[in-house]
């Protein structure tokens, strides 16, 4: 348990805390999709531990711990939009998701125009309590004022597809992505589950009654 807490904490602490890019989504299975989640778990949901992965009772210890030097800096200044969301990455790394939106939610009551941090609370939303309706607003928000926001889009390719049964959505905010990022590191990983989409949404339609 100790080497576990303190590896992640050198980890955190380590280097930069600030935002670097939290892990995206991934879909869940269709039945009519070729490929199926490579994680072997939907989207949303923390996979169950095994022999390589803490526990959820380890995973809060960790959090505890990596928090507390963030929490002391807080003290000093409890509005510090960036020590907020530090530690709301904090949370999130460990899948600590209700927890890291509370956070979230204080930096971007101080700093609104934030399109990591309001990206990252969307993504907590939905991991959180599956929330497709509250992670798709705070995407929204995002691209509203950053439309080619990689993150935002892709997530709410994810959250259209799983969360409100819509694959064209989804297939919507993946090709505005690779068209607003083009050089897009996952382009291929982009255009492979825009193919699943559509191949989804074209099962969809096929066994929909007529009219």
């Amino acid at each position: 348990m100790q080497v576990y807490v303190m590896a992640f904490v050198c980890l955190l602490l380590g280097g930069a805390i600030g935002y670097l890019g939290r892990p995206l989504l991934e879909p869940q299975p269709q039945k009519s999709m070729a490929a199926a989640n490579p994680a072997g778990a939907p989207a949303g949901e923390v996979l169950p531990p095994n022999s390589s992965n803490p526990t959820p009772e380890q995973m809060a210890a960790m959090a505890a711990k990596a928090a507390e030097p963030l929490l002391e800096k807080l003290k000093a200044n409890p509005q510090d939009p960036q020590v907020l969301a530090d530690i709301g990455n904090v949370y999130y790394d460990t899948q600590q998701f209700r927890d890291a939106a509370s956070y979230y939610e204080k930096s971007l009551a101080v700093k609104p125009d934030n399109p990591d941090v309001r990206s990252d609370l969307g993504t907590c939303y939905w991991y959180s309590s599956h929330d497709a309706d509250a992670a798709i607003a705070q995407y929204q928000k995002v691209l509203a004022t950053h439309p080619g926001h990689p993150g935002a889009l892709f997530n709410l390719g994810i959250v259209r597809w799983q969360g409100k049964n819509d694959p064209n959505g989804a297939v919507q905010a993946w090709e505005t992505l690779l068209k607003a990022n083009p050089d897009y590191k996952d382009k291929a990983h982009i255009e492979e589950m825009i193919a699943q989409a559509k191949k989804h949404a074209s099962g969809t339609m096929q066994g929909a009654p007529k009219d």
